[in-house]
């Protein structure tokens, strides 16, 4: 048994000040307000929040889940995972038949021993005209026999598919993706209004990096964002990296749909947490400059650089006054406990996992313990610390 005592603990639905949690046997066996009577670690000066929860990664620290082996793929994952991702779900990009089948295969053994939570494919069934850094060669139709195919792949091992629905077969291949027990998203979409909303109708109940990649919005041709946005069964998946989103827009829409809907995600690929350089994402060049990630020699955005941490930061501070900001002034409770139901909770539901997601009794021991500057100062999975490298 291990007790961690902070200054502050998130539980995913209140802020206990100061607070305790208790994990045993790779469980949370225990949490409460005040001093405990035992302490094995002490943080007063710290926020103990849940572990991240990140359904858009396609690499970090070099590794990659779209190219090369097992090795690339786990290195994805534990570079995440030191900065504080304790899930993630890995997302490939647009690629031929083959070339999707082969990945799948080759990720499911991530999928069955806990790695990853599970597979996103992110395309190829994608409009050419919002297909941002996805090769437009690779794109094509939804076929039921293609999708079935992959959809039963590595024993259920995909989870969530991104599409266009104003394809042809888009809004079938939504409704089959839902009957195989997967999440359909819609993105990288030139759909308008009324095809959004009937996607929603066929079960599609997640908006993949709303507002990026898709038509965007107009007084008159409302377009997929509005029809995303009003539908309150759809789960709002935002890049809040400063890079992909302006904060007004991050605050903005959080106000607006309120705390149930929206997720952070960094769509992060090999680029994390190294810096610029150049990388590959499927079959794309990709060049990072001052930290932002482009198709090589071209502004279009390939991906995110930043690890839920730095989102995790950025969303506690988007609701802050300059002055604030820039003082030691403490963080709000409601600002504490919006970031950690974007990051945590939110995911971890939208998934439909109840082992994750916060730290109540019976719940996975995955937390994050994070200083004054809500830098991550350590990370525990599965009850077990992570090594901060290596």
């Amino acid at each position: 048994m291990t007790v961690l005592a902070a200054g502050r603990l998130v539980t995913g639905r209140e802020v206990l000040t100061p607070g305790w949690v208790e994990l045993r046997a790779g469980a949370v066996t225990g949490v409460g307000v005040g001093r405990p009577a035992r302490v094995d670690q002490d943080w007063p000066d710290s926020v103990v929040v849940p572990g991240f929860v990140d359904l858009h990664v396609h690499g970090g620290g070099g590794g990659s889940f779209t190219d090369g082996g097992v090795d690339s793929a786990v290195r994805a994952v534990l570079t995440h995972r030191r900065h504080g991702t304790t899930t993630t779900l890995a997302s490939l990009v647009s690629a031929g038949p083959g070339e999707l089948r082969d990945r799948i295969a080759l990720l499911a053994e991530l999928v069955q021993d806990g790695h990853v939570a599970g597979l996103h494919l992110e395309g190829p069934w994608i409009s050419p005209h919002r297909c941002g850094a996805h090769d437009p060669h690779r794109l094509r139709d939804p076929g039921p026999v293609e999708l079935a195919g992959l959809l039963g792949l590595g024993d259920g091992a995909v989870a969530m598919v991104t599409l266009a629905p104003e394809r042809p077969g888009g809004l079938a291949a939504v409704a089959q993706v839902v009957d195989a027990g997967a999440i359909a998203a819609i993105g990288h979409t030139d759909a308008d209004y009324d095809t959004v909303v009937a996607a929603i109708g066929a079960g599609a109940r997640v908006a993949t990096h709303l507002y990026n990649a898709m038509r965007p919005v107009h007084h008159r041709r409302p377009g997929p964002v509005v029809a995303l946005l009003e539908d309150p069964r759809v789960t709002l998946e935002l890049v809040a990296d400063g890079t992909h989103l302006h904060p007004a827009v991050y605050r903005q829409t959080s106000v607006a749909v309120g705390a149930d809907r929206v997720v952070l995600a960094t769509d992060a690929m090999a680029a994390a947490a190294l810096g610029d350089g150049r990388f590959r994402l499927g079959g794309l060049a990709v060049e990072v400059r001052d930290g932002v990630a482009r198709v090589a020699g071209t502004d279009t955005l390939a991906g995110g650089t930043a690890t839920m941490d730095a989102l995790f930061r950025r969303a506690v501070r988007a609701f802050r006054s300059a002055e604030d900001d820039a003082s030691s002034a403490p963080y709000e409770e409601a600002d504490l406990l919006r970031a950690v139901r974007q990051t945590s909770v939110n995911p971890a539901a939208r998934l439909g996992r109840t082992d994750i997601g916060g730290l109540e009794p019976g719940r996975r021991a995955d937390l994050v313990v994070l200083g004054p500057d809500l830098g991550v100062r350590e990370v525990w999975h599965c009850g077990e610390r992570v090594p901060p490298s290596g």
